[in-house]
């Protein structure tokens, strides 16, 4: 299984922030994924990369070429695809993953996030979405988002669409199990509920 990362290009002031990255990392190697991220070697990008690297992983990265100076493209990832623009980055991180997770990070981080949430949501793909909310860092962006259903902007049914979790593992075992099961086409995409 491939889990597309989003993840910022700053570290953030919380050193958990960055051992979570690491964990993160490693966890997914342990479990036979392979990392499929924005090609950066700064910020949470590049401690995620190092450690999947370190661990053995495959990882594959996407980046913009005016980004692979500024985002400095990692120098030992392979393959690394080089786009012409922002929009093609996020088409081809897409079209390369069975899944996403989004761990802390900034505007670049919120907007892949919601895009893939929004095609979810749109039936333009029926790959899931987590959220590994690192020491409460999303907490207001949940809120947000239950607000938004309250208020009567999001469908609850929607909402499902989003797993918020802590720990990697439990993230991690939820999105192959959503992945497994479409591969087998036992469940409508629709259907397809995370209990407990």
């Amino acid at each position: 299984m491939r889990i597309c990362v989003f993840c910022g290009s700053k570290v953030g002031v919380a050193p958990a922030y960055r051992e979570a990255a690491r964990a993160f990392a490693r966890t997914l190697v342990a479990a036979e994924c392979e990392v499929v991220y924005g090609g950066g070697s700064v910020g949470l990008m590049g401690v995620l990369a190092d450690a999947a690297l370190e661990a053995g992983g495959r990882v594959i990265g996407v980046i913009p070429r005016k980004l692979a100076t500024t985002e400095l493209m990692h120098p030992r990832v392979k393959p690394m695809y080089v786009t012409e623009t922002m929009h093609e980055r996020k088409a081809k991180m897409a079209e390369l993953s069975d899944a996403f997770v989004a761990l802390p990070g900034g505007f670049g981080t919120f907007e892949e996030f919601f895009e893939v949430v929004t095609w979810a949501q749109l039936r333009f793909h029926h790959k899931p979405v987590g959220v590994l909310n690192v020491a409460g860092y999303f907490d207001p962006l949940v809120r947000l988002i239950d607000h938004a259903v309250q208020e009567g902007f999001i469908k609850p049914k929607h909402r499902e669409l989003v797993l918020i979790e802590e720990r990697a593992e439990r993230l991690i075992d939820q999105l192959r199990r959503i992945v497994q099961a479409r591969r087998d086409a036992t469940l409508p995409a629709d259907d397809l509920k995370i209990i407990g």
